[in-house]
């Protein structure tokens, strides 16, 4: 079963089950250069692989902010 999903401005259809990280990689991004948000919340690096994505979700990303 697929899911309906909005990414980054697109609406696309994935595998119900599908990862952050494995939509991240799917789309050919490289994890370290995009901090991601769901529905509006930040999601860690580190939680991507864990965060099972759901119909309707709105992926968000953008560039990590460094300096000092």
């Amino acid at each position: 079963m697929n899911i309906t999903i909005h990414f980054d401005e697109k609406t696309l259809q994935v595998p119900a089950g599908t990862t952050l990280a494995a939509l991240l990689e799917a789309q050919r991004r490289t994890p370290e250069s995009v901090a991601t948000a769901l529905n509006g919340l930040f999601v860690p690096r580190e939680a991507r692989p864990d965060t099972v994505l759901g119909h309707g979700d709105q992926i968000l990303l953008f560039k990590p902010i460094v300096g000092g």
